[in-house]
């Protein structure tokens, strides 16, 4: 017998288009980006079939998770903050003014190096992964999950179900939508 949890990586994002900004203006982004819901464009067929095979719904508390859980036509049975995405931090630089996606990539470089000081670091949101993990694999036994999740989150979730001895069966990369199976067999 095997048990399989599912991965999935929320919708796009609805937001509002902005202009470049400061490393202090990301705060503002961050917290716009905290509360968007998804667009309204259907979710894709793979992520439709892939969501039809869970059996247990489960849920970070962001907007945009749930509402692509909604896309789906699905109700989560759990939904709980710890599969919540690791927070960006934010800085007081005022220069330079760069794309808020920019700004993105080195703000999260900075957090994975130690640079956390208004967010809960690195090494939390590990241990916090590492119970998300351990939640989804009891919940497992109940039949097949998935977790409408985040990028980091999810990336962190699954290194540690691979530490657990559960293997990656399909990835189809890490965009909005993406998907990462992961089946782990009981020994008979």
């Amino acid at each position: 017998m095997s048990r399989e949890i599912i991965l999935m990586r929320h919708g796009q994002p609805q937001l509002a288009a902005t202009g470049n900004v400061s490393a202090l203006g990301m705060k503002a982004w961050i917290e716009d980006y905290d509360q968007s819901v998804i667009t309204r464009q259907p979710a894709p067929d793979t992520s439709r079939q892939l969501a039809a095979r869970a059996r247990v719904i489960v849920s970070s508390t962001a907007p945009r998770a749930l509402s692509s859980a909604q896309a789906l036509g699905l109700e989560p049975v759990l939904v709980d903050g710890m599969f919540c995405e690791a927070q960006l931090p934010y800085a007081r630089w005022k220069r330079p003014r760069l794309s808020p996606f920019t700004w993105a990539v080195i703000l999260r470089v900075l957090w994975l190096c130690g640079y956390s000081p208004n967010v809960e670091s690195a090494a939390n949101a590990r241990a916090r992964a590492s119970r998300a993990a351990q939640r989804l694999q009891s919940l497992a036994s109940e039949g097949p999950v998935l977790l409408l999740g985040h990028g980091v989150i999810n990336r962190l979730i699954a290194r540690q179900l691979l530490a657990d001895g559960w293997t990656r069966q399909t990835r189809n990369g890490s965009r909005y939508w993406s998907a990462t199976v992961y089946q782990h067999r009981e020994a008979s």
